[in-house]
C-alpha cells in the first residue's frame, strides 16, 4: 500500500492524503451480494433512543460484510478470489471460495493476493493467512485475529496493520503479546491467523478536512469550555479560561480516569503484563 498525496488545488486538498489501494483486486468490484445485509445507523443511541455517544450522525450509507472471524472449515483449501475495500474497517477483506462452492470473507493480512490458497486446522502449513490452533503455530511467529475463547471467533489485534507475538506456549496455555504491548495467557486451543493485517498504512492517512470526517459518520465536536454556562459545566468565564474543574461530559460526569476495559475476571486475570506496567522488559512466570 502506499499513500497518494494531490496537489494543493484548495485549503482542503492541501492537507489530505489518500489510500493508493493498490491491494485491491478492482476497485470497482461490487461486494458479494450473498454475504452482505443492511446496517442500519442508530447515531450514538442506545435502545432507549438515547445519545450514549456524542458527535456521531450521518455518514456514507453502507453495507455491512459478514466476515468469517472463526475459520473451522477444516480439510478444505479455499482459494482467494479477490481482496476488496470494507468500509465497516481499517483493513481490507479477502473474499474465499472453497471446493463446495461455498464463499466467505476473511482478514486480508500482508502478502495475501487473488489466486492464493488459504486452509484452516491444526495441521495446515504455518504460511500467511492459514488459521490454526495456537497449540500448532510455531513460537515466534506473528499472529492476528486470535480468539479468547475457542470456538467464540477472533477477537484481538484485527485493526490495519497489527499483529501480536507468540512468545511461547505449553499443552494448554499460550502466551501471545498484543499491539499494547500487553502480555497475556490465551488457551492454545483457540485459533489464530498468521500473518500481519493489511492495510498497513492506514494510520498515517490525513483526513484533511472536516467533509472526510462527516462522510465517515463524525460530527463536530465543540470543546466545553466555548460553551456558555448553561450548556456545559466547563462554559463561560472571561476570555478562555481552563474550565475550573477537571474535563467532564455536559451531563458532568468525569472524562478522565474511568476504566474502560470490561470488568470480566475470566479475560483479566490472564493478563501477564499490562500495557502500561514498568516492568516493560521483564517476562513474568505464567500462573498456575
Amino acid at each position: 500500500m502506499a499513500i497518494t498525496k494531490y496537489n494543493p488545488t484548495s485549503p482542503g486538498r492541501r492537507n489530505s492524503t489518500v489510500n493508493d489501494f493498490a491491494e485491491l483486486t478492482d476497485k470497482r468490484k461490487r461486494p458479494e451480494k450473498s454475504l452482505c445485509e443492511r446496517l442500519r445507523k442508530h447515531a450514538g443511541r442506545n435502545h432507549h433512543g438515547r445519545i450514549t455517544a456524542r458527535h456521531r450522525g450521518g455518514g456514507a450509507r453502507r453495507m455491512y460484510r459478514r466476515i468469517d472471524f472463526r475459520r473451522r472449515k477444516d480439510g478444505m483449501t479455499a482459494t482467494v478470489t479477490a481482496v476488496e475495500y470494507d468500509p465497516n474497517r481499517s483493513c481490507h477483506i479477502a473474499l474465499v471460495e472453497y471446493p463446495d462452492g461455498e464463499k466467505r470473507y476473511m482478514l486480508a493480512p500482508v502478502g495475501l493476493k487473488a489466486g492464493h490458497a488459504v486452509e484452516s486446522g491444526a495441521s495446515v502449513e504455518p504460511k500467511v493467512g492459514n488459521a490454526m490452533p495456537l497449540k500448532s503455530i510455531p513460537p515466534g511467529m506473528d499472529v492476528h485475529n486470535i480468539e479468547i475463547n475457542s470456538g467464540q471467533g477472533g477477537r484481538l489485534a484485527r485493526a490495519a496493520g497489527t499483529s501480536a507475538r507468540l512468545l511461547s506456549r505449553t499443552d494448554e496455555w499460550a502466551i501471545i503479546v498484543l499491539p499494547s504491548g500487553e502480555m497475556r495467557e490465551v488457551r492454545s486451543e483457540c485459533r489464530a491467523t498468521i500473518g500481519q493485517v493489511g492495510n498497513v498504512e492506514h494510520q498515517n492517512i490525513n483526513w484533511g478536512k472536516a467533509g472526510r470526517m462527516r462522510h465517515r459518520g463524525r460530527r463536530p465536536h465543540v470543546r466545553g469550555t466555548a460553551m456558555n454556562p448553561v450548556a456545559h459545566p466547563l462554559g463561560g468565564g472571561e476570555g478562555r479560561s481552563g474550565g475550573g474543574r477537571h474535563p467532564c461530559s455536559p451531563l458532568g460526569k468525569l472524562a478522565k480516569g474511568g476504566r474502560t476495559r470490561s470488568r470480566a475476571r475470566v479475560s483479566n486475570r490472564r493478563i501477564l503484563r499490562r500495557r502500561k506496567s514498568k516492568r516493560y522488559g521483564q517476562i513474568p512466570t505464567p500462573k498456575k
